[in-house]
């Protein structure tokens, strides 16, 4: 079993992106994701001298912001619940958990983005002149993959502590032509402890 706190580091479109002009916001739109914080909770089943599988319960919070020349600026928050099947190839030996070893698989994303308008902006006016509801909730079940490297650190027995930097990439759910959420892209860096 482990246990590890995660730093993510969104990349691609999901840590910048800009879209043109609409008829509702008639300036170009910079939204992205800074750095966000997690953790992870693992079981890894060793099958092989050199092969283990991994099951990955992982949840993450990024912040990030929307803003358009001539407009307030729009909050955003991303939150995501991950289970993820994963095999892990280890250079010395799965069965004691020691040493290098890869990391490849799949998770099952449970993601909800959040959108925070401030008070008196565009988004919300209604017919008696005042705004309300000035956060939009969208919830979001994709699939991604996952690949990376670890090290664990530590003797034979007992527990020990482990680095490791995996990318993550959506694979499902993440087509802009049908107003999909661009793809959640980031590179996770993870300091845990395995016992």
């Amino acid at each position: 079993m482990g246990f590890a706190v995660n730093l993510v580091f969104p990349t691609g479109e999901f840590n910048n992106k800009t879209y043109p002009p609409t008829q509702s916001v008639t300036s170009p739109q910079n939204e992205g994701y800074d750095v966000g914080v997690g953790g992870h909770f693992t079981l890894s089943f060793p099958v092989d001298p050199h092969l283990a599988l991994r099951l990955n319960l992982g949840y993450q919070v990024c912040n990030g912001s929307n803003t358009a020349s001539g407009y307030s600026k729009i909050d955003l928050q991303h939150q995501m619940f991950s289970i993820g099947g994963e095999m892990q190839f280890f250079v010395d030996s799965a069965y004691r958990h020691r040493g290098t070893y890869f990391i490849a698989g799949l998770s099952a994303d449970f993601e909800r983005f959040e959108r925070t308008y401030s008070t008196g902006d565009w988004h919300d006016y209604h017919d008696d002149g005042y705004y309300d509801d000035n956060t939009d909730t969208t919830r979001k079940s994709r699939m991604g993959a996952v690949a990376g490297i670890g090290h664990s650190f530590g003797y034979s027995q007992g527990g020990r502590f482990t680095l490791e930097a995996t990318f993550h990439k959506t694979i499902s759910g993440n087509d802009v032509d049908k107003s999909e959420p661009p793809s959640t892209d980031f590179v996770k860096v993870s300091f845990g402890w395995v016992f």
